[in-house]
């Protein structure tokens, strides 16, 4: 990705690989493609490594961090400094995205910023 992407989705997670892998693999079926991953591993035991390699080819732009645990607010937060998107998306590493969830978002956006709002 060559230009700050649209949307930034920030995923803090704590011991939770096999539901990063389902998120991930979800993100990397989305339509439109113009957003980067940013995962907070808050100080895991278990850490989603290996989901995020197996992914990363996948996806538009990723970046994946540990840090020691110091809750998911502040490991949102983290991931927020690290951001580069115009907007934020936070998801759980529990959440599974339906496919068209960026267009139909982007399409919403265009047309509420058009209509003067």
């Amino acid at each position: 990705m060559n230009h700050n992407p649209v949307y930034s989705v920030i995923v803090p997670v704590y011991n939770r690989p096999d539901e990063v892998a389902d998120l991930l693999r979800s993100l990397s079926e989305q339509t439109c493609r113009d957003f980067e991953v940013i995962l907070v591993e808050d100080g895991s035991t278990v850490p989603s490594a290996a989901a995020v390699e197996r992914y990363a080819p996948e996806l538009p732009s990723i970046s994946y961090y540990q840090k020691s645990n110091e809750g998911r607010s502040i490991a949102r937060n983290y991931g927020i400094e690290r951001s580069k998107g115009s907007w934020l998306i936070f998801f759980d590493s529990d959440c599974v995205i339906p496919s068209g969830y960026f267009a139909t978002l982007t399409e919403a956006l265009k047309k509420r910023h058009t209509e003067g709002h």
